[in-house]
């Protein structure tokens, strides 16, 4: 080839990559967590379908980027390495709070900014980074209503704290801790699982003894199942209440009937939007449906963010989106703070109560069940 010819190839290529924006997914598309993972690969995969059929962003075609983080902290610093080295410097991701607590200073280092639809651990905020945006509300806020809710109806009586080691379920129950000692209480028990335990006989044994009325639970679904009807074979009527962790098939699989009656915070339903572009992938199950809506809003947070600073340096966007403006998207109107929360709305609650009854067909269901603040 020609001199000429081949500088003419190159200026052809490097017109061709400017021409595009890469934008990278953390997310657990393996492991236990997979099926919520697939949901946001699903969400942001249609987002930047819709985005690319009506133009892309200032000219550019949006490109999707997903890697395997597993719900592993490891594999989690793996990937942002290998999206440092691939220059993708705008991420949707990570999903997890254990996750996100060792990537996201990693990601700041590199120079890349993450919008992180699926981690509430508030601290995550906190340690100001300037390059994480979180769409949604932080588990602060859910804490905070299910600190309320404890101190209210069972004032007075004896409340027992669990947890399951994990960061996001220490930090559920301490942020209750909090609420409680705010409202002039304290808890009674104060006790720990292991994720994967499946005898949790002696602990309930303990809450028994101790007399507990109702028990927070900070974790996830299984645990969250098995715990419940641990505490029914003991001869424990006290209710669970938990968090948007038990909004897990798994929860129902290891409950059974036992999961009448426990209550659990919940953010406001969001539903994807109809495709206009093809998505690669669908989203199709209850798990998967949980952080579709989300996946889908971050990639247009995004969006936004390279828009209204009319570039796609991960530095210009964060400034841009820490102006905090309004930006409308699939689940909502929503700004950012200084920190790179979302600023509080009071036309929009945070979560709501929702608790799991039997219906008249015999199955147990959260839907429609709101409690009344």
């Amino acid at each position: 080839m020609r001199p000429c010819l081949a500088a003419a190839a190159l200026l052809c290529l490097a017109t061709a990559a400017q021409a595009q924006v890469k934008i990278g997914l953390s997310a657990p598309l393996t492991g236990p967590d997979a099926a919520f993972g697939q949901g946001l690969r699903g969400g942001a995969e249609q987002a930047v379908a819709d985005l690319n059929k009506a133009g892309g962003v200032n000219g550019q075609r949006l490109v999707l980027v997903a890697a395997d983080d597993a719900g592993d902290g490891k594999q989690g610093l793996a990937v942002v390495k290998k999206f440092a080295a691939d220059r993708v410097s705008l991420v949707v991701g990570p999903l997890n709070a254990a996750v996100a607590a060792l990537a996201i200073p990693a990601y700041a280092e590199a120079g890349i900014v993450a919008v992180t639809p699926g981690t509430s651990w508030a601290p995550l905020t906190a340690r100001g980074q300037w390059n994480v945006f979180r769409p949604f509300a932080n588990d602060s806020d859910q804490s905070t209503i299910a600190g309320a809710y404890l101190a209210e109806k069972f004032a007075g009586q004896r409340i027992g704290l669990v947890h399951d080691k994990t960061t996001f379920g220490r930090g559920l129950v301490d942020g209750v801790a909090r609420a409680l000692k705010a409202a002039g209480q304290s808890e009674a028990a104060f006790e720990t699982l292991t994720p994967g335990e499946r005898d949790l006989s002696a602990l309930a044994a303990r809450l028994k003894r101790a007399r507990i009325a109702v028990v927070y639970f900070g974790g996830l679904g299984p645990e969250a199942g098995l715990l419940v009807k641990a505490m029914r074979e003991a001869g424990l009527d006290a209710p669970l209440v938990g968090s948007d962790g038990l909004l897990d098939k798994e929860f129902l699989q290891a409950a059974g009937a036992a999961a009448d009656g426990t209550v659990m915070t919940l953010a406001p339903e969001r539903r994807l939007p109809d495709a206009k572009g093809t998505p690669a992938k669908s989203v199709r199950s209850p798990e998967a449906d949980t952080f579709a809506a989300q996946g889908y809003a971050a990639v247009e947070v995004l969006a936004l963010g390279i828009g209204g600073a009319k570039s796609a340096d991960a530095q210009a966007v964060a400034a841009f989106l820490h102006r905090g403006l309004p930006l409308r998207t699939a689940i909502g109107e929503i700004a950012f703070d200084a920190t790179g929360d979302l600023k509080a709305d009071p036309r929009r609650p945070a979560y709501t109560l929702q608790v799991w009854r039997r219906t008249p067909d015999g199955r147990i269901d959260y839907a429609g069940n709101a409690i009344a603040p």
